[in-house]
């Protein structure tokens, strides 16, 4: 078992390091513009669902918000998505939701990414419940004092209560998988 685990470990450094090569390959200046980060990982022009997810990603790791990505900041995306522990994952996820940065998520905030994962898991799966519907279940369970918006804490505690609003909160559309796969697509 733990051999297994160092196996995967092994692997995921291995992609960050190929990653990392393609980041100086693609970006001599040392800045990755948004177009170049779609480019790099293959999100095609036709998906609009992808193409949001990923400048919504792009966004969250841009800290200086100078509309490129750095090579720490890139070192830093890809550690997280290809290593991160699921406090940190939880962590960023709330900070994807914050469009406005207030610490806190109120429904508008929720149903902007919950529309972006629920078009892209309705193409590789059956989720039977609404927009509304899944916005008011995530509120009904996290929104512990029920004041219409969710801090940072709620996020956390409920996220990790209930695998249900765990698998909605961690934006889990499979970043780490998507990232591999699509690693394996590069020039």
């Amino acid at each position: 078992m733990g051999q297994e685990e160092s196996h995967s470990e092994e692997m995921d450094l291995e992609k960050i390091q190929e990653l990392c090569i393609i980041f100086m390959k693609e970006c001599p200046s040392g800045a990755l513009h948004l177009h170049e980060f779609k480019r790099i990982f293959g999100v095609p022009s036709s998906s609009a669902e992808e193409s949001l997810y990923m400048e919504t990603i792009f966004h969250s790791f841009d800290t200086n918000k100078d509309n490129t990505l750095d090579f720490l900041e890139y070192v830093a995306a890809l550690h997280l998505i290809l290593r991160g522990n699921l406090e940190d994952r939880l962590k960023w996820s709330f900070k994807m939701y914050d469009k406005d940065g207030n610490g806190k998520l109120d429904r508008q905030e929720v149903k902007r990414i919950i529309r972006i994962i629920y078009k892209i898991k309705l193409q590789k799966s059956d989720v039977s419940m609404t927009l509304s519907e899944i916005c008011d279940r995530i509120f009904q369970l996290v929104d512990k004092n029920n004041d219409g918006q969710i801090t940072l804490s709620e996020f956390m505690e409920g996220a990790q209560k209930d695998e249900w609003v765990m698998n909605l909160l961690k934006l889990d559309v499979n970043a780490t998988g998507w990232v591999i796969q699509n690693c394996g697509k590069l020039p």
